[in-house]
């Protein structure tokens, strides 16, 4: 009996050990070399709600990976965006996307860059202030990071943290 247990062990550890495929993948793809990251942190897609009296700026923490040090400077984009919301927020009456002095960002078409210089791996931070509108009811509005492919680089995005929800109460 001891030895048809010891047997059957033996067994089912080779085929075990035979049915393990042994992959062979490459460390680094060269078409990946130039292609970055930018997501929200925490890596998420949640809603934030905030009063509408808030004086200090609302931040959202951006964190671009890379694992290269490059000899240009990394652009990721990102956009204020009211697409399927209700009530809206109006950015210069609600908000305004501002530096983190609190200076108004211009932006023609609600589009905004965020700089990485020499492409390397750090945390940035989006800056929204808030306008204390007295107008009753809540306001909605997103920040969506976008992806910006260029000659040169490719900064994506990440489906799981690529957008966020602001509701002003």
């Amino acid at each position: 009996m001891k030895h048809l247990t010891y047997s059957i062990f033996a067994s089912v550890l080779l085929l075990v050990l035979i049915a393990c495929e042994k992959k062979d993948y490459p460390r680094g793809l060269s078409e990946y070399d130039h292609h970055y990251y930018a997501v929200f942190v925490p890596n998420n897609n949640t809603a934030v709600n905030v009063s509408r009296s808030q004086s200090a700026l609302l931040k959202l923490p951006v964190q671009f990976y890379s694992t290269f040090t490059r000899d240009y400077d990394a652009v990721a984009k990102y956009a204020v965006s009211t697409a399927g919301l209700t009530p809206v927020a109006v950015r210069g009456v609600d908000f305004n996307v501002v530096d983190k002095n609190g200076n108004v960002i211009q932006s023609s078409d609600t589009t905004y860059t965020m700089v990485f210089p020499q492409a390397k791996q750090v945390m940035d931070t989006i800056y929204i202030k808030l306008l204390n509108n007295t107008t009753p009811g809540a306001r909605k509005f997103e920040i969506r990071l976008l992806d910006n492919v260029t000659d040169q680089f490719q900064v994506d995005i990440f489906s799981t943290a690529f957008r966020r929800p602001i509701t002003i109460n």
